[in-house]
């Protein structure tokens, strides 16, 4: 497997490796509303995927403690 890090990336590869993983039936810009990670944010080098679904997996975390399977630490 090749890496995906921003650093590895073009902006274009970036963009692709996003609409494969969400699907044909997903725009870019509308992967933020059905899955609530703004996948923008990678394509645009700002933040790395694992970031992102670490900050949406926390928020899940907080709303629902009582599915909490590890910590998170901006409780």
């Amino acid at each position: 497997m090749t890496s995906i890090l921003i650093k590895d990336t073009t902006r274009e590869q970036r963009e692709q490796i996003v609409r494969e993983s969400l699907g044909d039936e997903y725009d870019v810009a509308c992967g933020y509303e059905s899955t609530g990670i703004n996948y923008q944010l990678y394509i645009d080098g700002i933040k790395e995927l694992r970031e992102l679904n670490m900050e949406t997996n926390c928020g899940f975390e907080v709303a629902h403690p009582e599915e909490r399977k590890s910590g998170c630490n901006m409780i």
